[in-house]
């Protein structure tokens, strides 16, 4: 595993933060971390990079405790909210960068990352004279530059217009096939949608869920089958496949626990000589599963 945490906590004076984190995050995946405003996703980010030292539990960020040296030479970082020198140019930032990560003769690196971000011919340009969007830009560049193993990107479209988004997703695409890992927090749920493999949804300080992206929306998906007037014996038939079964007028709502129940409640309800019109998934898209998961309260304010 890349990530490892075992009951990982992280608390401002016995307040906030995050609680009892226990996560795995697998070699070239790309993780979502999601949650409200305050529900401890920076405060745990911090804690990883190793920003943060821990109040309790333990973690393994490449094979190694955290803050060590070895493995943080091996990760890349860009936070929310951070801050270049004004006075200097980008192409300055990166260079001073480079010579932090004592990357040897990296003007082809630079070269290649500003290109890939869109600053190619902006890179001589004062970070002062630079639009949220080019900084974020020269953020992402940044967080690349040592060509990390594992990379934390913190709101990394936050600032950016749609075409900046999509050049972003396809980035993180682009790592995904190199076989980097992704650790990504972000609010636009449907961005993470698009590129995440697993997620874990934070609130309060606490994992309240996790798991495959595709299992969690399905987990929370439904069939509706509208169907004629149903067979005696068909509800009681249903039941013995699904998880739950609802009737009103024509329609039945049925919930099942794996994909592989799909047709055999198919199978059933034409088996028992109802006549079946239509039967499809109503699915929730992750935004409406993010809301209902956290619908149980105001998010704390635990120093995200």
């Amino acid at each position: 595993m890349v990530i490892e945490t075992f009951n990982l906590t992280k608390q401002y004076d016995g307040k906030g933060g995050c609680v009892d984190i226990n996560l795995s995050v697998k070699e070239g995946e790309v993780f979502g971390f999601l949650g409200p405003n305050g529900a401890g996703k920076s405060t745990l980010v911090k804690t990883l990079v190793g920003l943060l030292r821990p109040t309790g539990g333990s973690a393994r960020v490449l094979g190694r405790p955290l803050g060590d040296i070895r493995a943080m030479g091996k990760i890349g970082y860009l936070p929310e909210n951070f801050r270049y020198h004004d006075w200097m140019t980008g192409l300055e930032v990166m260079r001073f960068h480079a010579e932090l990560y004592k990357i040897p003769r990296p003007a082809e690196r630079i070269s290649e990352l500003l290109e890939l971000v869109g600053l190619s011919g902006h890179e001589k340009k004062k970070v002062a004279g630079y639009s949220k969007g080019m900084q974020q830009r020269l953020g992402l560049a940044v967080a690349l530059l040592a060509d990390p193993e594992l990379v934390f990107l913190d709101e990394p479209t936050s600032a950016l217009d749609p075409v900046g988004r999509i050049e972003v997703r396809e980035i993180i695409r682009d790592l995904k096939k190199k076989g980097k890992t992704v650790f990504l927090n972000s609010h636009l749920l449907s961005e993470v949608e698009m590129v995440c493999d697993r997620v874990a949804i934070i609130n309060r300080g606490r994992i309240i869920a996790c798991g495959d992206l595709k299992d969690l929306l399905f987990e929370n998906s439904a069939l509706t089958a509208k169907i004629g007037s149903p067979a005696e014996g068909l509800i009681e038939e249903l039941k013995k496949i699904a998880v739950e079964v609802k009737l009103r007028e024509d329609s039945l709502t049925i919930k099942v626990a794996k994909r592989d129940d799909i047709p055999l409640i198919a199978k059933v309800i034409v088996q028992s000589e109802t006549p079946l019109y239509e039967l499809k998934m109503e699915g929730v898209s992750l935004e409406e599963l993010f809301v209902n998961l956290v619908r149980g309260g105001e998010a704390l304010d635990n120093g995200d």
